[in-house]
């Protein structure tokens, strides 16, 4: 029988993960949503056998970004060991999820599934030793920031009819870094690995099987990013399965809901650390959707939130929202929300060099500090007298321009070009609002409201007031930060909590239900919000900013396109 709806999570811990780039973390909450442990591992300086730079290995002559596999299940481990050297509860855990790196991918060699399901505690080797040389027909995962899938991309919106017609399909045109085409190479350049692989796993849904000891579904929302699934049916699409390779559908297996428990947690998990043999797996999901979803108690139609990644986060902007009205176009993409059922959806703007540029312009003109950066910000008035500044450190994503600079001024509906450097403060603020003024644009463009509810902020730089500030003046609305950092980890754990109070009551609990009958009190809570800017009147002087910013990038586009 269902339990009381006052009574959601009981009196368990819930733990969380995130499988980044980077790192891999883990946040715990208990039954009131109150962080109450966290841990970490680098993988580049805890791992150094594995010769990562970021997370990643860069392999110019093929052109790849790619990631050992093996390395997140080692990793897994030492984390684990982590938090028992801590003393951590294991025992008290009554359910876990996670998060993973959006459209990486892990290749399970044929036999693997009972590799998994074998998994022993009682010998001498350890979870990574059971796996390395037996479960993968290869051990390079292809990550998102690998772009050497062109080709492949262009051939797929071919075979669909178009790169508008994939976007209308799947919420999202064919991407370099999405699985799709990752695996549609695969395939083509080598066909053998391609043969020898029984499953194909996101890192979401890789975790998830490690901890499962079977193949765990892909989720709904973390499919979105494969450009495999129909997004409004929330099935695999088999157009664009036909478009990418023969025999996909039974590599991928079935679909899941966010919120569904894929099962009990595997013998291994409960001999090694101590966990409750009735310890819940709720499906993991992508890094961007528990952060947004999740982590940031995102739930309201119009709520935004920007993600300013740090060094040990994802190095793109990102920008998300919550649509019940996606549009997905050309620019973009627009994803399932993982904690509502069927009523709403993600959108989301990736920028590739957000912390880049803004980096360069610290040690450039503020000699690396962040203080004399912030005091440049504030030395030019706002709208900085038409000066705007166009700065990709590497080929950006949205818009899709080289890397370059470019110096605008703009005087009413004259817009001229400048050879030479504006002052360093019009260099820092140009930047900084031109930043904001593109975000701005290219949400509205894609369905979300301007301006919008509210605006929460996370990642390192959210911390910085100056640029919250701005952020507030140019979207003209109110920017809350979370308490909680570690927002993909944290969400992952309230998601963990989530799909527990689902299957205790027999029912989906939406995250709203679930907030205002177990959340503590606001200042303990993972999810608390704290207002940290207000809108400073400007007239409509951004929102012109933001379409002239707009019209100057289409300029760029088409003088690019006709070289």
């Amino acid at each position: 029988m269902p339990s009381s709806t006052l009574d959601l999570l009981g009196s368990g811990l819930f733990l969380g993960f995130d499988s980044s780039t980077q790192s891999l973390k883990a946040t715990a909450v208990d039954d009131k949503l109150r962080v109450v442990a966290s841990q970490c591992v680098n993988f580049d300086s805890e791992l150094p056998q594995y010769g990562t730079r970021g997370g990643v290995l860069h392999r110019e002559k093929e052109g790849s970004i790619t990631a050992p596999c093996i390395m997140w299940v080692e990793a897994l481990e030492l984390l684990l060991g982590k938090l028992a050297a801590e003393k951590f509860p294991f025992h008290k855990v009554v359910a876990l999820s996670g998060s993973g790196q959006q459209h990486g991918s892990v290749y399970w060699r044929k036999g693997a599934a009972q590799l998994l399901g074998d998994l022993d505690v009682a010998g001498d080797d350890d979870l990574a030793a059971q796996l390395r040389d037996r479960a993968f027909s290869t051990h390079d995962s292809p990550v998102w920031m690998d772009s050497s899938t062109t080709q492949q991309c262009r051939a797929i919106e071919e075979a669909l009819g178009g790169a508008a017609s994939v976007a209308s399909l799947t919420g999202s045109r064919a991407y370099e870094r999405f699985t799709g085409p990752q695996i549609r190479k695969l395939y083509e350049r080598q066909p053998e690995v391609y043969g020898d692989t029984e499953r194909i796993s996101l890192v979401s849904s890789f975790m998830a099987s490690i901890f499962l000891g079977r193949y765990a579904s892909i989720d709904y929302s973390d499919a979105a990013g494969m450009n495999l699934m129909d997004l409004e049916k929330r099935c695999w699409s088999h157009a664009m399965l036909e478009a990418t390779a023969p025999g996909l559908e039974q590599r991928l297996g079935p679909l899941a809901a966010s919120h569904e428990v894929a099962g009990n947690i595997h013998p291994f998990f409960v001999t090694k650390y101590g966990f409750p043999s009735e310890c819940l797996v709720v499906h993991w999901s992508g890094d961007n959707p528990c952060s947004l979803a999740a982590g940031l108690a995102l739930e309201h139609p119009g709520d935004i939130a920007i993600s300013l990644g740090t060094s040990d986060t994802l190095v793109f902007f990102q920008v998300f929202g919550v649509t019940r009205n996606p549009q997905p176009g050309l620019e973009g993409h627009v994803f399932p929300n993982p904690v509502d059922v069927m009523n709403s959806y993600m959108a989301m703007l990736c920028y590739k060099n957000g912390s880049l540029t803004r980096e360069d312009m610290r040690d450039r003109y503020a000699g690396g500090s962040w203080q004399k950066f912030n005091l440049l910000l504030q030395q030019s008035p706002p709208l900085n007298e038409g000066k705007l500044v166009f700065f990709y450190k590497e080929p950006e994503i949205l818009p899709p321009l080289p890397a370059g600079m470019q110096r605008y001024v703009v005087d009413g509906d004259s817009v001229s070009e400048v050879a030479g450097e504006f002052s360093p403060s019009e260099e820092v603020r140009g930047l900084v609002e031109g930043q904001f003024a593109s975000m701005r644009a290219h949400a509205e463009r894609i369905g979300l409201p301007m301006p919008p509810n509210r605006i929460i902020a996370t990642g390192g730089a959210s911390a910085n007031q100056q640029l919250v500030q701005l952020m507030a003046n140019v979207f003209a609305c109110d920017v809350y930060q979370a308490q909680q950092t570690d927002s993909a980890s944290a969400g992952a754990a309230i998601r963990a909590a989530q799909g527990w109070a689902s299957h205790r009551q027999q029912r989906f609990v939406p995250l709203s239900e679930l907030i205002h009958n177990t959340a503590a009190a606001p200042n303990d809570s993972a999810v608390f919000l704290k207002l940290v800017a207000s809108a400073q009147s400007c007239d409509d002087g951004y929102e012109r900013m933001a379409a002239t910013r707009a019209k100057i990038e289409q300029q760029l586009l088409l003088a690019r396109h006709s070289c």
